[in-house]
């Protein structure tokens, strides 16, 4: 049987990679493999280690993509991450500039990008792009596009080199429930041609196409085993809070600042265009003191627009009749008038987030809406860092660096960074993207305990119905302008 990718007795060069034991795998072909585990388990270290990434000491990987094919692992292996989408550079431009549209640089549009990145005829491009439903984002500049819809564009460029391995981190992240659908159709006639492999931290995630799961935990990698032999297996009951943390929470007293307006938010007729592109369309909407909120949409319907115009990112607030914490936007409040009665955390956040501070340093920014940490914080500052660490069981990472944690630890640390100066209004925006189910189920009751405290306003994005809270009574539904 051909072998597409081995290793035998596979340690990494630098210690700092370096799986518990030494590493054994085969991907064969026709194998269709999940590599599944926990929250800073290794699984991203083991697929540097499969793509050749991280070299090997005294050994190296074995590749065979078949005859006609250039046997550079580069050439042939594409792995698509989350964070990738704009290349390393783009990150913290990308944040500031997501929104504003008079900023000088040009960014290109995603067909451009496809573009220079893609194989085959325009047939072929026409085929993929209909199947993937992105024909209309290919005129929008990447910085534009929504989590969703980049997901959808990282798959388009990475089909169109026509790999041999697909390997897919956390690849139904972001998507709404018709897009996770066809994407897993997609991957499903993918299969028959390309070997796939999908890096996921739920069972729920892993398709029924996949042929072989490959667990890891604790940088242990136990032994390849079939898709029923996985499914076979009990899994562990999801772990929330315990009786003593709610307590500690429902226990933490009550702002001297508290904001004293029952209007939080409110929109009057609120219109936003990008070109010729209408992303909100005379929107009417108010959120009032203690009320918990669902923001819906399909991907693109404009979710993220919105909160950005509630977080004082979007320059275009200025122009649109907008309340806040009952003021008008643009009447003489700073924008750190708005941002320290809001927690707010997002994809677009995580994403640009990439100060290789210690964890604990990180989520003690959220005291004062700062990137870094710039100032000595108090004591009882210090307190409330320690109690959200503990909250998050982020205890064990406090002193590691931002930039060594997994993606879905680094989540972790920007959700405790939200809740850390005791918000008024917490904004959500996909908080659950890349955790696992324990880490889902705490991060859940975290925020449902919080809610329960006098006067704390919540607005979550999701296109899990299942992760939001008990405590959600208004849901606010966009639709998508063609």
């Amino acid at each position: 049987m051909q072998k597409i990718i081995e290793i035998k007795d596979g340690v990494a060069r630098l210690p700092l990679y370096r799986m518990a034991e030494p590493v054994n795998i085969a991907i064969e072909a026709g194998e269709q493999v999940a590599i599944v585990g926990p929250n800073g388990a290794g699984k991203s270290m083991y697929v540097e280690l499969l793509t050749g990434a991280k070299p090997l000491l005294r050994t190296e990987a074995l590749y065979d993509f078949g005859p006609g094919r250039s046997r550079r692992a580069s050439d042939n292996i594409k792995y698509i991450a989350f964070r990738d989408a704009y290349g390393d550079s783009q990150g913290p431009a990308y944040y500031q500039q997501r929104w504003n549209q008079g900023d000088d640089t040009v960014w290109p549009t995603a067909g451009e990008a496809l573009q220079a990145a893609g194989a085959g005829d325009a047939g072929e491009r026409d085929a993929l792009f209909e199947r993937l439903g992105i024909h209309g984002l290919l005129d929008k500049p990447i910085v534009q596009l929504s989590s969703g819809e980049l997901r959808k564009f990282q798959l388009a460029k990475a089909l169109l080199t026509r790999p041999r391995v697909l390997i897919i981190d956390n690849p139904f992240i972001g998507l709404d429930k018709a897009t996770r659908a066809v994407l897993s159709d997609l991957l499903a006639a993918l299969a028959r041609s390309v070997t796939l492999v999908l890096v996921v931290t739920r069972r729920e995630d892993v398709p029924d196409f996949i042929t072989h799961v490959v667990r890891i935990d604790g940088k242990s990698v136990r032994p390849k085993q079939t898709l029923a032999e996985y499914r076979a297996e009990q899994p562990a009951p999801p772990c929330g809070l315990t009786d003593a943390e709610r307590a500690r929470i429902l226990a933490l007293p009550s702002k001297a600042d508290d904001y004293h307006t029952d209007s939080v938010v409110a929109f009057r007729g609120t219109t936003i265009r990008y070109g010729s592109r209408t992303i909100l369309d005379r929107l009417d909407w108010e959120v009032r003191r203690g009320e918990h909120w669902a923001l819906t949409g399909e991907n693109g319907a404009g979710k993220s627009t919105l909160l950005s115009l509630v977080c004082a990112d979007n320059p275009q607030a200025y122009a649109c009749d907008i309340d806040l914490f009952g003021r008008r936007r643009g009447t003489g409040e700073s924008i750190w008038d708005i941002k320290r009665h809001i927690g707010y955390v997002s994809p677009e956040m995580f994403r640009s987030y990439k100060k290789n501070l210690p964890a604990a340093d990180i989520v003690a920014s959220g005291l004062h809406d700062t990137i870094g940490l710039y100032r000595r914080i108090t004591d009882a500052e210090r307190t409330a860092c320690d109690l959200w660490i503990d909250l998050f069981g982020l205890r064990g990472l406090a002193s590691r660096p931002y930039l060594t944690l997994s993606s879905g630890e680094q989540r972790l640390v920007l959700l405790a960074r939200a809740f850390v100066k005791d918000p008024e209004l917490l904004i959500l925006d996909e908080p659950f993207h890349g955790l696992d189910t324990p880490n889902r189920s705490r991060a859940r009751d975290i925020i449902e305990t919080f809610c329960q405290r006098p006067n704390k306003t919540l607005v979550m994005v999701t296109h899990y119905e299942e992760e939001l809270p008990a405590s959600i009574d208004h849901t606010l539904h966009l639709k998508k302008h063609q």
